[in-house]
């Protein structure tokens, strides 16, 4: 089946991706969204223009869709970069990396129903440790981006998805009620390297702003 992929440039859009393509899927291009609202109720923000560098890795032609991102108003610019994928590359099937957001999924699949397209979740209701081991298992070089949640803080920022990493999440289960894969927005990722690239992509720059328990990181890639 041909597939658009709706990538953030974090673990969940690139594993799921990953994981259709394992079925047989052909992943024809990849769809993002660059909102305005960083506070969006359904778009990754953090360095987001950086999957510009990972759609070259990927060798993959890349839809930008831009939002003002209103809640709800948001959902037609979707459409409209799925409808664009449809009527450019012939998609039969979006792939997300959508995992126990039922606000998303819901939405998306809405998108995809009145598209006339497949949606596909294959990370949906994933137990999220088993989704950290999987990653890395399978290569995938994940760090963090941005944390939104205490106690996480400054000190986390550019951490990899390791298995000291897991050993740590899991403490702050137990104790804070901290989702392990950030599935609750308490941290934000983005992928350097993974069987989907061509080659490993390297932090050149990066601009550290926050405070708090709220941080983020931009960065620039190579």
């Amino acid at each position: 089946m041909k597939c658009a992929v709706l990538f953030s440039g974090g673990k969940d859009s690139a594993y799921a991706a990953f994981l259709e393509k394992e079925k047989g899927n052909e992943i024809a291009c990849l769809i993002t969204v660059f909102s305005e609202n960083p506070e969006s109720y359904m778009f990754h923000t953090p360095s987001i223009t950086k999957v510009k560098k990972q759609a070259e890795v990927m060798k993959l032609p890349l839809i930008i869709q831009k939002t003002k991102g209103e809640k709800e108003k948001e959902l037609d610019d979707l459409e409209s970069a799925i409808n664009n994928a449809i009527e450019k590359f012939e998609i039969e099937a979006l792939i997300t990396g959508a995992v126990d957001s039922v606000y998303q999924a819901s939405r998306i699949k809405e998108i995809c129903e009145r598209s006339g397209i497949k949606c596909l979740n294959p990370l949906w209701r994933k137990n999220q440790l088993k989704l950290l081991e999987e990653l890395i298992e399978n290569n995938f070089d994940v760090v963090i981006i941005g944390v939104f949640a205490y106690p996480l803080n400054e000190s986390w920022l550019g951490k990899k998805i390791d298995k000291r990493f897991l050993d740590e999440v899991k403490i702050l289960e137990e104790k804070y009620k901290i989702n392990v894969a950030g599935e609750g927005g308490e941290f934000e990722t983005f992928v350097l390297n993974c069987p989907l690239f061509t080659k490993e992509l390297k932090i050149i720059n990066k601009e550290i702003s926050g405070n708090k328990n709220s941080w983020k990181m931009e960065i620039d890639v190579e």
